[in-house]
């Protein structure tokens, strides 16, 4: 059997074939360049109400806050036009020129910084893969970072200079922690808005326990629980968010879905487009989505070790 040697098929299937195969599946093969743009929109709206079918494994994220004496409440915005997000902050330990592709930090530990990410400083977007290690000064360098990032321009900066981790559309905050400067994790308990708002002294500072999340329109806060006093400021808060999956912008963009959703995502836009164009395969289309998407979902995860004990009963006890 013959096969391409390769297993990157959706890096190179683009939203206009994923389009092309949406349109032929409801038997339409000749449309116009609304035709077109429609079906993108359908499938932006689909991409948002696969945020209501439950948790998608690879839209989990990892980042880290900088707390503040006497700040409880961060923020993270939808994107960075809506304002800017809190982050990890740090500063540059050496100089660094416009095409430097190693930064030098004043951190000290990997556990601070998340694996990969988007690094802002002054007005350039810098992204940063899983390249990181110590340094014989016992500081955080990291390495392969791709210089002005997002269409941003790479500049020199000098050392000292202040920068800080991107967080933008982050839809939920999973689980988070309580880091110390030497890396030590407390676990923190999320509650709900009614059990925070039963607790007194919310002003009172000390090491944060529990949070709660609010999620708006355009950001997410997440508010600590005790309020971070001077010992605190500087330690951080690491946590696990789920992002928002990206729309799905020029047509030969490939889509933000892993290999495992292709097939329900043709399915999906064949059904949104049978309403528009095919009203009498809706339902056939509407079956062949959900059951793809079933499969999908049910097959993306987070595996773990699964125990099965035996119940106990005492009857006379």
């Amino acid at each position: 059997m013959a096969t391409s040697g390769t297993t990157t098929f959706e890096s190179g299937f683009y939203i206009d074939d994923v389009i092309t195969e949406a349109y032929e599946r409801i038997g339409r093969f000749d449309y116009s360049g609304n035709d077109i743009k429609t079906a993108r929109r359908s499938l932006n709206i689909m991409f948002q109400e696969w945020g209501n079918r439950g948790l998608h494994f690879w839209e989990v994220k990892n980042n880290s806050i900088t707390l503040v004496d006497g700040q409880a409440e961060y923020t993270m915005y939808r994107s960075a036009t809506d304002g800017t997000s809190d982050g990890l902050t740090f500063e540059t330990s050496s100089s660094l020129s416009s095409i430097a592709t190693t930064i030098s930090t004043n951190l000290t530990s990997t556990n601070q910084l998340p694996s990969s990410g988007v690094i802002s400083i002054g007005s350039e977007n810098i992204f940063y893969p899983q390249q990181i290690f110590i340094f014989n000064s016992g500081n955080l360098q990291i390495s392969n970072v791709v210089r002005g990032y997002n269409g941003t321009t790479a500049s020199t900066y000098l050392s000292g200079t202040s920068a800080n981790t991107i967080t933008n559309g982050v839809d939920d905050i999973l689980e988070a922690v309580y880091r110390n400067s030497t890396a030590v994790d407390f676990s923190l308990t999320k509650i709900n808005r009614s059990l925070y708002q039963g607790l007194s002294s919310k002003t009172d500072t000390g090491t944060p326990t529990q949070y709660f999340v609010q999620r708006f329109i355009d950001r997410v806060t997440i508010t600590l629980y005790l309020t971070p006093g001077s010992t605190e400021a500087g330690n951080f808060i690491n946590y696990y968010y789920v992002s928002r999956i990206q729309d799905s912008g020029a047509y030969t963009n490939t889509p933000d879905v892993p290999y495992r959703f292709v097939p329900c995502m043709v399915s999906g836009l064949s059904y949104y487009l049978a309403q528009k164009f095919k009203p009498e395969l809706v339902q056939q289309m509407k079956l062949l989505y959900e059951d793809e998407l079933k499969r999908a979902l049910e097959e993306d995860g987070s595996s773990s070790s699964t125990f099965i004990t035996p119940k106990s009963y005492y009857p006379n006890v």
